[in-house]
């Protein structure tokens, strides 16, 4: 396959494109030799995007018509699931604690929210309560037949999604648009938005406006190059383990995927407490760890203290251990436990922590995607499609 050899000259600060009208599902992006690649710029784009997004939702109706049924549901007793597959499904996740604690905090303490595989829900749809797709494109068959089946079934149905064009859309009786569509198959935007959309049904429910320019702050801090610190010394692993806890676990499982397709490193996702509940005994010191650990504010010393066990485990077999952590718990983890280095996620008081959690390591562990990818010479944009016996896998 023909690699390109001339690069645009690329502004993170202008709008991406949208979906295309009539709609069709995006194409493999063009192969690129070297960096930029396309995901290099999506990350760049995300601070000013993050800002466009939260004002143009702040005042959507759409936003407002969801956070109502939300609250009614969640009021009624009835089911709140939000569902994707693969970094829709993390982003799924994702939202789940963004809009529970909304929901909590402003409705019902037990109100009854929950994620699931999108695969999972067919053959089984609610009649009651909402069903929220999460799909950057609107086209994923499986989320697509959820909606459908949940529709049918007399289930209130929703998409979060980057056009109102798409099959998915048609299936959705709201549609929370996100209007900019991701340039690059190893999805970054694609997994920002939804959170983002999240963000604003939260402010809807608890009518509190999030500030979007403390929004584009937070994700707008750049601090030398730790992420590229980090690569170089586990990108001589044969394979990464990804840990999280809370609000850090779907964080740690979208880095596991994001490795796996942009880096094609075998890469696996445990809860923190899992990892060493026998799981250890598959590694060695040719197995790197990165540790996320952004949520503690509620639980306090109880989790520090196991992500210090955790570390502690690591580095008696030898293995290259790096952090993605909260700038205000940096202190609480020795710098010796993360001799592969860290990576900071800023904070801020200007938001709830489960928002600051999920939406601050964004950034943070797609950099180190892209970083190892430079290190290994893998392109992240195609997601190893370029490689036709991977093409013929896809749709097989």
């Amino acid at each position: 396959m023909p690699r390109s050899i001339a690069v645009m000259t690329f502004d993170p600060l202008a709008p991406l494109p949208g979906a295309p009208d009539p709609w069709q599902s995006s194409s493999m992006p063009a192969p690129r030799d070297g960096p930029p690649y396309t995901m290099t710029e999506m990350i760049a784009a995300e601070p000013a995007f993050a800002e466009r997004l939260l004002t143009a939702l702040r005042d959507d109706q759409t936003v407002r018509r969801l956070a109502a049924d939300l609250r009614a549901a969640a009021d009624a007793g009835e089911p709140v699931i939000f569902t994707g597959c693969g970094t829709s499904e993390h982003a799924a996740i994702a939202c789940v604690a963004i809009v529970g604690e909304a929901l909590r905090d402003a409705v019902v303490r037990d109100a009854r929210i929950g994620s699931a595989q999108a695969f999972e829900l067919l053959g089984r749809p609610s009649s009651s309560g909402v069903l929220v797709g999460v799909s950057h494109e609107g086209g994923t068959w499986a989320t697509n037949g959820a909606l459908r089946e949940a529709r049918d079934a007399g289930c209130q149905t929703a998409l979060i999604t980057v056009s109102d064009r798409s099959p998915g859309a048609q299936l959705a009786q709201v549609v929370v648009q996100t209007h900019e569509q991701d340039q690059s198959w190893c999805h970054t935007i694609g997994y920002l938005s939804p959170m983002l959309a999240a963000t604003a049904l939260a402010a809807a429910i608890r009518a509190q406006p999030v500030d979007p320019i403390s929004v584009r702050a937070m994700l707008d801090t750049a601090d030398g190059d730790p992420a590229g610190e980090a690569a170089t010394i586990l990108a001589g692993c044969t394979r990464l383990v990804v840990v999280g806890s809370g609000a850090d676990y779907p964080s740690a499982r979208e880095l596991a995927l994001k490795v796996e397709e942009g880096v094609h490193l075998p890469s696996t996702a445990h809860h923190l407490e899992t990892l060493r509940h026998g799981h250890l005994a598959a590694t060695d010191s040719t197995t790197g760890l990165v540790i996320i650990l952004t949520d503690a504010e509620q639980r306090g010393e109880m989790l520090l203290d196991r992500a210090r066990a955790v570390l502690r485990s690591a580095a008696a077999i030898g293995m290259p251990a790096a952090g993605i952590i909260a700038a205000d718990l940096g202190d609480d983890i020795p710098r010796d436990l993360t001799p592969a280095g860290r990576l900071a996620v800023p904070v801020t008081s200007r938001l709830p922590r489960v928002e600051v959690s999920l939406i601050g390591s964004a950034i943070p562990l797609q950099q180190l995607t892209e970083r190892l990818a430079r290190e290994r010479g893998t392109n992240p944009d195609t997601i190893g499609r370029d490689d036709p016996r991977h093409a013929a896998a896809a749709d097989a």
